[in-house]
């Protein structure tokens, strides 16, 4: 639903597709086109929503800090979630996931968890939301800009909820819509500002200041321009658990249509070699920041570092926005492999595009096969390779990385290669790994992608406890934290880590539920 409790008696007769999400989200700010409203419905609810928005507080800071009443477990974790009344989306289907999923748990410091995680990304980041129009603007947390990653993992989690759930999945299908009208026009940009028909106003971004972008980019529509393949992947990957849930064609329309070609532009632009047979240096895509500039400059004059063609496709920037030392990511490409897979799958079930079905299936069988030609050496995977014959063996901390393989469709958790890896991965060989008093791994969400990669119960409950005792008493999930102490951390509003959570516990709720309910009955919502 699109509106809170306070006015939902009142307008029950209103249907929710005359309602838009307004400019100011960060309470009730509901703005309405019915035709037919009575004058004096329109003042009593517009002073009852003043009421209400001055109650509620920003988010960024209401996560600082514990709230609520704590849980029962050992930990006491705070009940994070907005007034009912400030939520940015309210749904029936997310809260009785929420009842069938705490009324189970045997850990109330987990149910917690899950109570403050799973619904997070409705609660707080539907920044603008308009059926009408097919549009929504989803923020990743504290930072108000659409990520192309980030949205298509905040909702990973609710794709279940899909087919049984129409104002849900009309919200998913405006943000697919909107996304792709952003990579129609900036295929190599991850980051976005709000669209004009929201009224709200673009973000300054220090860190997209003195750099400059070839092709040149708008920062009205782009907040942040760095070039990182699995942005494109996160939308192919939110339009595919759309179609499968609903078998909507209608999403498939000519702006999404446009925004598929430009990816596959990128896909072979960056896929080439640096230099052409006359040894002229080939570059599709410069990020070059200036003097006076936060962020680094791309390696060799904002080209990045040469690469040799593989069959896979380069990239700028890693997923955690740090650059790339050599082009080729292993998991960014992985991602890409298996979610242009997915992309040919629904356009053969839609029988929409056939031309582009065979140009998606084209690629993604020759990026496999290029991963397992370049990347593998003695059955360890490199994350990063340059198509010349260097290798760097390391994992970072964001999600696609070579510890999410499985998790990411690319192979079974059982392969030798895969275990293999993943020995030096959570490691000192790999030198961003981190080993504390508190903490062991790649960060907070590495640990939640090590309970996809396994099926050892003690491995699993291990992995699961140490996230669950580290949120520095805040009961959400952050980017990173201090290995030594958990109340020092980044980003207590982290959309994205805390869907990964909590899509991380639906999925032992189906493949292991012994480990964390009270009985081993299998769970899976919608069903």
């Amino acid at each position: 639903m699109l509106f809170g409790d306070l006015i939902k008696g009142l307008y029950a007769t209103i249907p929710t597709s005359s309602w838009d999400v307004g400019p100011t989200l960060s309470c009730l700010d509901y703005l309405w086109s019915a035709p037919k409203m009575k004058l004096g419905l329109e003042v009593a609810a517009v002073a009852m929503i003043a009421t209400t928005q001055a109650n509620c507080p920003d988010y960024t800071t209401y996560a600082q800090s514990p709230q609520g009443n704590p849980s029962v477990g050992p930990l006491g974790l705070p009940y994070m979630r907005p007034d009912p009344a400030c939520r940015t989306f309210n749904s029936t289907s997310v809260e009785k996931v929420i009842s069938d999923m705490t009324s189970r748990l045997k850990d109330p410091d987990i149910a917690r968890l899950f109570e403050n995680t799973f619904p997070n990304t409705l609660d707080t980041t539907v920044k603008y939301y308009n059926q009408t129009e097919n549009l929504a603007f989803i923020i990743t947390g504290d930072i108000t800009a659409q990520w192309l990653r980030d949205t298509g993992n905040q909702f990973a989690h609710y794709r279940s909820l899909l087919s049984i759930d129409a104002e849900l999945a009309n919200l998913v299908k405006a943000v697919i819509n909107n996304e792709a009208r952003y990579i129609s026009q900036y295929p190599y940009c991850g980051a976005f500002q709000p669209p004009p028909e929201s009224g709200l106003a673009p973000s300054y971004n220090d860190w997209a200041q003195n750099v400059l972008v070839n092709p040149p980019v708008d920062n009205q529509t782009v907040f942040e321009c760095k070039y990182e393949i699995d942005s494109l992947c996160g939308f192919i990957k939110l339009s595919y658990s759309y179609y499968e849930a609903t078998k909507d064609t209608s999403m498939m329309n000519a702006e999404w249509l446009a925004a598929i070609d430009q990816i596959f532009r990128v896909i072979i632009e960056q896929s080439q070699a640096s230099f052409d047979a006359d040894w002229n240096f080939i570059s599709y895509y410069n990020w070059t920041g200036l003097p006076g500039s936060l962020a680094g400059e791309v390696n060799n004059g904002g080209n990045g570092e040469p690469k040799g063609y593989t069959g896979m496709v380069g990239t700028h920037h890693r997923p955690s926005d740090d650059l790339s030392t050599f082009a080729f990511l292993t998991p960014a490409n992985a991602m890409l492999s298996v979610q242009l897979t997915n992309l040919a799958t629904i356009l053969d079930q839609a029988k929409i595009a056939p031309n582009v079905s065979t140009q998606a299936k084209y690629w993604s069988k020759t990026i496999e096969e290029a991963i397992w030609e370049h990347s593998v050496v003695d059955d360890i995977f490199a994350y990063e390779t340059n198509g010349l014959g260097s290798r760097y063996v390391m994992d970072d901390a964001n999600v696609p990385s070579l510890l999410s393989l499985p998790y990411l469709g690319f192979l079974d958790m059982n392969h030798h290669a895969y275990v293999k890896t993943k020995g030096i991965l959570m490691s000192r060989g790999n030198p961003y790994y981190a080993k504390g008093k508190n903490f062991f791994g790649i960060g907070p969400m590495s640990q939640i992608t090590n309970v996809f990669g396994t099926n050892d119960d003690q491995e699993i409950l291990t992995s699961l406890y140490t996230i669950v005792n580290n949120t520095g008493g805040l009961g959400l999930i952050h980017e990173s934290i201090n290995i030594y102490n958990d109340s020092d951390y980044t980003r207590p509003w982290f959309a994205w880590a805390n869907s990964y959570f909590a899509e991380m516990l639906l999925d032992l709720a189906q493949r292991k539920p012994h480990l964390i309910f009270t009985d081993s009955n299998p769970y899976t919502p919608g069903l």
